[in-house]
């Protein structure tokens, strides 16, 4: 018998009922009445405390007791700290999952992200190689992105609409349509035996996109009126009041730009932003300019964008980069990456005089359509000044709109809340600063307190129909370090070594031992790489030598035969000592003892 049960503001029929018919109607399978008795555990493996690795896990707990069925939300990675030399990514923890392979009905990826996408050639074949869905521009740039992973099993990839209906298991799921900085971006609705659980995606509310719909207000209102158990939603700009500035008023920031730009314009953008490489490639049509690319990342995807007519543009506007000096400087558009003043990047070796095509020139136009990634300031604001030396005009988001994140700000979070009126709410995709104002956003629009759980990267939260709760379980959810190919080979005490060597540096001693006497042959050899220069440091060099002697022979006293190992072990102690008496600095001291 199905029940009337009452979730969030006032009475309704019973999820199970509501779900069954709409499934019912549209020829999906039936779906399954399930005494909801048992409860699903919700599991973020990423993606919360942090800005990026973002994975869900919602676990099915039988009636029984009896683990059942699981799904997973987005496979995404990392980028690493400054405190990490050396590693490219972060990527999550999968060891839950991994004694479980039989039980995962499939991965869902909402957008193409590389925080969404980002982790799945690294742990895809860890779990099982389940099916992915996910929308077609998300399937095109996973699949381009495996080109580079050919080793590894073949991904088994299912495209879905916004319309598309899936029976995982327990779960049956549907998708809505939200705008976000990349096309093909949907929020996840699963109906599970205890009720309706939400997942937003990256989103924001955009009633005049530029390429895109606007949100699916209707859909998410049928939702609503199912009733929603658990909304789980995007926090990252809970922190910036008001609404999110629509793409069509940046568009026309950007037509004022180029409406009056005499020279060459360069924009740098994220080469993910379809809907601003759209922008421009219209607004270079309409005003007579042919768009070169540069940048791997950008002319892979604008190739991928137009391989799958997600991208409209005349057949003679792009021109490759060796070109551009063919046509007039009022008539070219420089589009490519490198707006967070990455080394090596297009802008950077333009601002250097460095790019082999294209040199600034007084008159010519840079706009700066992103916004900044916290910690790249001091590198953006040196690029800008470059730029301004040569005699451009530099635009970014701060001087006018030409750029919008995709990240719902503070009323359109209160606007989701207000369509999906959930009983349970938990912040999702953000520092825990940015959960803690999402949170408190729901209260303001009337979610009890109590119903909110801020959750904690690898906690369990427990979800029945008439509970939330942050349990004292919490499973695996450590940063797993990508550095090359090794996956989780850089431990953290690797990771401490290469910080002190960055730091501090490197100082090798080569030293001969008569495995007779013990006594040191010779003078030592010494190597020091980030520490000292050695030319400008004999006498800390003299006296280092001399305290090796003299600690290699106390250390070898009455010693036969004699233990290298011991003699190393003393050596590091020693000299490491002195070096910081001297120098107030802890190289790292590699003792290489050659016996003779």
């Amino acid at each position: 018998m199905i029940k009337t049960q009452t979730h969030g503001r006032g009475s309704r029929r019973s999820v199970f009922r509501h779900t069954e018919s709409r499934f019912k109607e549209s020829g999906s399978p039936r779906f399954r009445q399930v005494e909801a008795k048992g409860y699903v555990r919700v599991i973020p493996l990423g993606g919360v405390e942090e800005v990026g690795r973002n994975m869900m896990i919602m676990e099915y707990i039988e009636p029984s007791s009896k683990p059942g069925d699981i799904i997973i939300i987005d496979m995404g990675l990392q980028f690493p700290e400054e405190n990490m030399p050396g590693i490219d990514f972060i990527v999550p923890n999968v060891a839950y999952l991994e004694d479980k392979k039989d039980r995962i009905k499939g991965i869902i990826i909402t957008h193409g992200h590389y925080d969404h996408i980002g982790a799945i050639p690294y742990l895809i074949h860890k779990i099982g190689n389940p099916i992915i869905y996910t929308m077609p521009l998300t399937k095109g740039i996973i699949l381009k992105r495996q080109d580079e992973f050919s080793h590894l099993p073949r991904l088994r990839i299912e495209e879905i609409s916004s319309q598309s209906r899936l029976k995982l298991g327990v779960f049956d799921v549907e998708f809505f349509h939200v705008n976000h900085n990349i096309a093909d971006t949907v929020g996840v609705a699963v109906h599970s035996p205890v009720g309706t659980l939400v997942h937003t995606a990256d989103f924001k509310f955009d009633n005049n996109p530029v390429g895109d719909k606007p949100a699916d207000y209707m859909k998410m209102a049928q939702l609503a009126s199912g009733g929603v158990l658990l909304l789980m939603s995007d926090s990252t700009n809970a922190e910036n009041p008001g609404h999110s500035i629509s793409e069509k008023t940046i568009q026309e920031n950007l037509e004022d730009i180029f409406e009056h730009a005499e020279g060459r314009i360069v924009v740098a953008t994220f080469a993910s932003l379809l809907s601003r490489i759209q922008q421009i490639v219209h607004l270079a049509e309409k005003f007579g300019r042919k768009i070169a690319l540069d940048g791997y990342s950008m002319k892979a995807n604008v190739a991928l964008y137009r391989e799958l007519e997600y991208l409209k543009t005349r057949q003679d506007t792009i021109i490759d980069v060796k070109e551009i000096n063919d046509y007039p400087q009022g008539k070219t558009v420089l589009l490519g990456t490198g707006a967070q003043g990455e080394e090596r990047a297009v802008l950077m070796r333009i601002a250097q005089r460095e790019h082999l095509h294209v040199k600034l020139q007084k008159g010519d136009t840079v706009i700066f359509s992103s916004s900044i990634v916290p910690g790249n300031e001091r590198t953006v604001q040196a690029l800008k000044d470059l730029m301004y030396k040569q005699g451009a005009r530099v635009f970014h988001y701060k001087m006018m709109d030409i750029h919008a994140g995709g990240h719902a700000q503070a009323e359109d979070l209160k606007m989701m809340l207000n369509l999906m009126r959930p009983k349970f709410f938990m912040p999702i995709e953000g520092n825990y600063f940015m959960l803690r104002l999402h949170a408190d956003l729901a209260e303001s629009v009337g979610v009890p307190k109590e119903n909110i759980v801020i959750p904690t990267n690898g906690e369990v939260v427990k979800l029945t129909e008439n509970s939330i709760q942050a349990t004292k379980e919490n499973v695996p959810s450590n940063y797993i370090m990508v550095d090359g190919l090794g996956v989780g080979d850089v431990k953290e005490v690797v990771l401490r070594d290469r910080q002190m060597l960055s730091q501090d540096g490197i100082f090798v001693l080569i030293a001969a031992i008569d495995s007779q006497t013990g006594k040191l042959k010779g003078s030592p050899d010494i190597i020091s790489r980030g520490f000292v220069y050695l030319r400008e440091s004999q006498e800390l060099l003299k006296a280092t030598r001399i305290l090796i002697k003299k600690t290699v022979e106390d250390a070898t006293t009455n010693m036969h035969p004699v233990n290298l190992s011991y003699v190393k072990d003393v050596l590091r102690d020693q000299i490491g000592k002195f070096l910081f008496q001297k120098t107030k600095r802890r190289p790292m001291v590699l003792p290489v003892i050659i016996e003779v």
